[in-house]
């Protein structure tokens, strides 16, 4: 098993990926997606969704923790305002043109940006986002796409979309009112202020807060102790506790009995 490293992108293993702003390195059971572009403060593009898509293509079987960190003062300042612009970005249809097509086109197009935000809850993985400074918006919602969030004490959240005549669309509003509950998800969105460390924590959005320089050492620590439990009942524990919320009480301790009994059988030799 390997021990949880820091990815820094001058030491280690070489990157299985290393375009558009987005870095993938594995070392065994453990994988970390780098968001690589601080000079604009990390900010989102079509093309950095589909390197996020595929940074999860590329994952190993061997992978068990996923840790999503960010370089430079900023976790992601959301998306790029280029997006905005009549002309969008290079290569890409503007959001303009897209709006200008029919329903299936545009349906189409949302839906292959939110694949990259929607593999870091796949059983098989427990996904960190370490989370430093600005993450609005886009960055906050791939911030709540990971399954766990350790945030350092100058983090500052915001859901800025409704104020942009829009909604979060990139997988978010779901984890969010499941972590902070309908009301406070809906102040938080309508008004788009800003969430901070000590709220985070309180309300359940955040896992833990640290100083800024002891981010990368809270995270390895997590990802350690994740490592340590044997994979099949960490998998098996994140099935129970994602459908519970699904489930009613008979139904969910029926899914933990079954659970339970596949843990038993293997752990006597005699699992299929």
């Amino acid at each position: 098993m390997a021990s949880p490293a820091q990815d820094h992108g001058t030491a280690g293993p070489a990157p299985a990926l290393d375009r558009d702003g987005v870095r993938l390195t594995v070392d065994d059971a453990f994988a970390t997606v780098t968001l690589t572009n601080p000079d604009k403060r990390n900010a989102q593009s079509p093309a950095l969704w589909r390197a996020l898509t595929e940074a999860g293509r590329l994952l190993p079987g061997s992978v068990r923790v996923v840790v999503l960190r960010a370089e430079g003062k900023s976790f992601s300042a959301g998306l790029d305002r280029q997006a905005f612009t009549p002309e969008g970005f290079d290569g890409e249809p503007s959001f303009l043109d897209l709006a200008r097509g029919g329903d299936a086109e545009l349906d189409a197009a949302i839906a292959g940006y939110q694949e990259g935000f929607t593999w870091w809850r796949r059983s098989d993985l427990v996904s960190i986002a370490a989370v430093q400074g600005h993450a609005i918006g886009a960055g906050f919602q791939l911030a709540l796409a990971c399954d766990l969030r350790v945030v350092a004490d100058d983090v500052q959240f915001a859901m800025r979309e409704t104020s942009l005549g829009l909604v979060p669309d990139l997988t978010g509003t779901h984890p969010l009112v499941g972590l902070v509950g309908y009301a406070r998800a809906l102040e938080i969105c309508l008004t788009g202020r800003y969430v901070l460390a000590e709220e985070a924590v309180s309300s359940g959005l955040a896992n833990l807060a640290v100083p800024g320089d002891q981010l990368d050492g809270a995270v390895r620590d997590l990802a350690s102790a994740i490592l340590a439990a044997p994979r099949d009942a960490v998998v098996e524990t994140k099935a129970l506790l994602q459908g519970a919320s699904d489930r009613d009480l008979h139904a969910q301790r029926a899914a933990e009995r079954a659970a339970q009994a596949r843990r038993l059988r293997d752990l006597a030799g005699l699992g299929e």
